[in-house]
């Protein structure tokens, strides 16, 4: 496991968004549970209901569910220093119809919906919190149906890798093609073209310098 140094904290993320008076830092630090889940474990399946939200302090997952002709397909990553959810499930309460997959090993730091919605109904402050993160996520939400529809492959490939860096380290090949949209041997197709591109390039500037 990552030493805690490298860590995000849930608390100080709340309190970067808005500043967090002493009740309300208390109650978190009381009610707030640290779990630890390892690579390849499973955190939600189909059919099980989401009890927690979680804030990721190190580690990377995914979520997918599986399609009416038994592929994966991965909807969503995400690491240090965001939140996971299954946002239906969540937030009704209902049975999940995705899984929640870890890719690294991972720490987080998670409120239960109870606990959540009593933030929410004693304290201002988790109001605007939880106002906040709602519009945010369903900017995500809108950004991804545009990302999946209006792109073509090599610009999804493109923006992936601009806010993933090291996501090719941290999963595999059919999971990131998955999450783009597009066949393995397309993904495949992309990074040979770029890598001949890179080289040609390279080639041009040496010749230039000579």
């Amino acid at each position: 496991m990552k030493n805690a140094i490298n860590e995000a904290s849930l608390l100080d993320m709340l309190g970067f968004i808005t500043p967090l008076p002493a009740p309300f830092q208390k109650r978190v630090k009381e009610e707030m549970c640290t779990s630890y889940f390892k690579r390849k474990q499973l955190v939600l399946k189909p059919g099980e209901i989401c009890r927690r939200l979680y804030f990721i302090c190190s580690g990377f997952l995914r979520g997918y569910f599986i399609d009416e002709n038994g592929k994966e397909c991965t909807t969503w990553f995400v690491g240090k220093g965001e939140l996971m959810i299954s946002s239906y499930s969540f937030f009704t309460q209902q049975p999940s119809i995705e899984y929640i997959e870890v890719l690294e090993d991972t720490r987080v730091q998670s409120l239960t919906w109870h606990e959540l919605n009593s933030l929410y109904a004693d304290f201002k402050e988790g109001n605007l919190l939880g106002r906040i993160f709602t519009q945010k996520y369903l900017l995500l939400s809108e950004q991804r149906t545009l990302f999946l529809r209006t792109h073509k492959p090599e610009h999804k490939y493109d923006l992936l890798i601009a806010a993933n860096p090291k996501i090719e380290l941290q999963t595999t090949q059919a999971n990131i093609a998955s999450y783009l949209g597009i066949s393995r041997e397309t993904l495949s197709r992309i990074k040979r073209s770029k890598i001949e591109s890179s080289r040609k390039q390279h080639q041009i500037i040496s010749a230039v310098k000579h």
